[in-house]
């Protein structure tokens, strides 16, 4: 039975197993700094971000990590969706659109105005997944990024 259930602070080292896997999959695991002492301080002191994992007869087989942005054209909240994470031996179960669903409950519940994120493009397993449940690619907006010495210098000048 899929149940669902929010992280509590014990749970860091757990959030940091997910994203290992997930940048490991995106093939970016060379890009990881976090550590479970970040994850603690952000997650669970300053509140700035949310985990909710599936379960399945009570063990954790994904997660998925999200926080409040805002949409000054609706004029309200939506939820942004940093990552989505299912362990590969239950992919295919449903355990994607269950999650899926249930961000989309609690957006709804919230009074958010939508449910957002990313997405790699060479990802094509996500992106039919993404299609199947009628999310709309933004092909109309380009992502910038600005970060590391980049952003530490813009902020020194």
């Amino acid at each position: 039975m899929l149940t669902f259930r929010f992280a509590e602070r014990k749970d860091c080292g757990l959030i940091l197993d997910f994203i290992r896997r997930l940048a490991e999959y995106e093939k970016i695991s060379d890009q990881l700094v976090a550590t479970e002492e970040l994850l603690e301080h952000w997650i669970f002191d300053l509140r700035k971000a949310e985990v909710i994992f599936p379960c399945i007869d009570g063990k954790e087989v994904g997660f998925a990590l999200f926080f409040h942005n805002f949409s000054t054209l609706l004029g309200r909240a939506g939820i942004y969706l940093e990552d989505l994470f299912i362990l590969p031996e239950y992919r295919g179960r449903g355990c994607g659109r269950a999650m899926m669903k249930k961000l989309a409950q609690i957006a709804a519940e919230r009074g958010c105005g939508r449910l957002e994120w990313w997405c790699l493009d060479w990802n094509k397993p996500s992106i039919d997944f993404y299609l199947s449940l009628g999310a709309e690619p933004m092909s109309d907006w380009t992502t910038y990024r600005i970060a590391g010495d980049t952003l530490t210098e813009l902020a020194k000048e």
